[in-house]
């Protein structure tokens, strides 16, 4: 089958005979139609991340796709199926999965990290994915374009849970990128009364606009921290969500929160990097400082059903589809910050 090999740090390249998986009989097999190319796989592609990942293989881990075959002993699902993968599989029993943790599980697989991904015309969906509810059936209504972004919203919605965003906030969001657009969606479904966003670049402002930010704030040319205070009569953001992975905006960003607010490290940042950060800060002002990372298994069907409801919208995020044959050009265009979610479809 045709599939996207990564073979070492910057050297991948579509081929067209990397073994087409074969299923066994607790199996199934995915015919992928939409695999979204996520921040992650960026730094997988360049080596600046590098943990469970293998080489010579398929990565990609935002995956729509249609069921093409289906194991004698798999109940629930037939040929034909439309549906999302949710690529995270916990082990179920470690000592986080068991504190209701799964998200961060000591032992977890992941569907483009050990098991191949979406890069591929086909990928294989493994029992435990299966067994575990990895796999959920789209709606006839929601697009594969919008279903392969359901694993980066529920990333989003395990975030905003973590730092707490809830009716009436003020939340200030750094980065309009596609991760920030979809923080912005969620915090106006949650009743969030002002999303304040800080971007550098214009259409990346415009989208923003577009997904339903209130004030969009261009911080090379405004003061971004007097108009967070402006917006709340000189207290701060109740939230603030840091979705660029520049570790030292991160103590500026401090400065931007009300006294016991809070401020979430969303972003993945690059191994080794360090942040300056002032202790007084988080100290005097009980200000809480969390990350994030992957989401539970709960926040995946949630955002599965708000994507399905039609709660939120996701469309105008996707901004750019190529073949997997183009898979280069798709890597050029989300490095060149000209795109916003950009896929690839067989």
């Amino acid at each position: 089958m045709k599939a996207v090999v990564l073979y070492s740090p910057n050297d991948f390249k579509t081929v067209e005979d990397y073994p087409k998986p074969t299923i066994g009989p607790n199996d199934m097999l995915l015919e992928m139609k939409r695999t979204a190319i996520c921040g992650t796989d960026i730094r997988i592609l360049e080596g600046k991340k590098t943990k469970s990942v293998r080489y010579g293989h398929v990565i990609g881990h935002e995956i729509s796709g249609v069921i093409c075959e289906v194991g004698e002993n798999v109940q629930g699902y037939q040929v034909g199926d439309r549906v999302a993968v949710e690529n995270v599989i916990p082990d179920g029993s470690c000592v986080m999965c068991v504190s209701g943790h799964d998200n961060i599980c000591l032992n977890r697989k992941a569907i483009g990290y050990e098991f191949d991904g979406g890069f591929a015309e086909y990928v294989l969906l493994p029992q435990e994915a299966i067994e575990g509810g990895n796999v959920v059936k789209l709606s006839d209504d929601v697009s594969f374009g919008e279903g392969a972004l359901i694993e980066p919203l529920s990333c989003c919605l395990r975030g905003q849970k973590n730092a707490g965003v809830k009716f009436n906030d003020v939340v200030v969001i750094i980065g309009a990128g596609p991760i920030g657009l979809m923080h912005i969606i969620l915090a106006k479904a949650a009743g969030a009364r002002k999303v304040i966003v800080s971007e550098l670049n214009e259409f990346r402002r415009e989208k923003a606009y577009e997904c339903g930010a209130d004030f969009v704030v261009n911080s090379a040319e405004e003061d971004l921290k007097q108009i967070v205070m402006n917006e709340t009569d000189g207290i701060g953001a109740d939230v603030v969500l840091i979705a660029i992975g520049i570790p030292q905006l991160v103590n500026s960003n401090l400065e931007l929160v009300r006294k016991t607010g809070s401020v979430c490290l969303f972003a993945g940042f690059t191994k080794g990097v360090m942040a300056e950060i002032d202790p007084n800060l988080i100290h005097y002002g009980e200000i809480n400082v969390c990350g994030s990372s992957a989401y539970k298994r709960q926040d995946y069907h949630e955002a599965a059903q708000m994507v399905m409801s039609g709660a939120v919208n996701l469309k105008p995020i996707i901004t750019k589809v190529f073949k997997l044959e183009e898979f280069q050009e798709a890597y050029e265009a989300v490095k060149s910050g000209k795109e916003l979610k950009v896929e690839i479809e067989p």
